[in-house]
């Protein structure tokens, strides 16, 4: 099965990192497209393309300007370790083994604007450029049409068929960077629902983390199929067989 994330806009590259294997992305010569016409572009400008302050736009487009192929520790570090958002909270790789770190590497695909697929060993730059960035390109007006098909097709080369599934622990923003009718093996929707005000609700803070420890507990418990994953109570919640259906495995908590 493979696990698909969501990136966080949040980043470390000061703490100490364990010392594990690095890999290279699969896609640098796509980046490197992207990154060109970023670099070309004033802080006002990204400012305005990325709705966010002038002190980050000032960061990120110095980040840019600095950005290239050919890169490597310690400038760069392991996706999964440079994460730090709600989600990677919930992974708390901190607690993990090599083992664990190998298994992820095969399972766990995080979708990117910049990168478009990284695995989690990969080395990368710190960045920022959300999937759904409206950033005009010789492919088209947006994210989506520069990535294509590609990401698409990337994971149908890992996938085993119909026999296999796509667990869909991404945002809908990215998400969408997937075409779903095109891959040859089932998405399956984990959903966390929290008990607020009388009834069951998705909780985006406590939904993030939720799909953090879902993947993390899959990949310790080698989970192998989607049933399996109904086995899931980490954080105190519980598979809803009332809830769920074949494409989305409802998972509820009560506080």
């Amino acid at each position: 099965m493979l696990y698909l994330l969501s990136p966080a806009k949040s980043l470390d590259y000061d703490s100490e990192a364990p010392a594990i294997r690095a890999t290279m992305p699969r896609f640098l010569d796509h980046s490197a497209e992207l990154a060109r016409d970023l670099k070309s572009m004033k802080p006002a400008e990204l400012e305005a393309l990325m709705g966010i302050s002038s002190k980050l736009a000032q960061l990120n487009a110095g980040r840019f300007d600095d950005w290239r192929e050919d890169y490597s520790k310690p400038e760069a570090r392991q996706a999964i370790l440079a994460f730090t958002g709600d989600v990677y909270q919930g992974l708390a790789v901190e607690e993990w083994d090599k083992e664990d770190f190998a298994e992820a590497q095969k399972s766990i695909r995080i979708l990117s604007g910049l990168y478009g697929i990284l695995r989690p060993l990969d080395l990368m730059l710190p960045y920022r450029l959300e999937m759904g960035t409206k950033l005009t390109n010789d492919r088209g007006p947006n994210l989506y049409h520069f990535w294509g098909s590609l990401l698409t097709d990337s994971l149908n080369k890992e996938l085993k068929g119909a026999n296999d599934a796509v667990i869909n622990l991404a945002s809908n923003e990215y998400f969408s960077s997937v075409q779903p009718k095109d891959l040859k093996s089932p998405v399956i929707t984990p959903v966390f629902k929290d008990w607020k005000n009388g009834q069951y609700k998705i909780i985006s803070f406590y939904a993030k983390k939720a799909r953090g420890m879902m993947a993390s507990w899959a990949i310790r418990k080698r989970i192998a199929s989607p049933a399996g994953l109904k086995r899931f109570k980490e954080g105190g919640y519980a598979y809803d067989k009332s809830l769920s259906d074949d494409s989305n495995l409802v998972f509820t908590r009560k506080a």
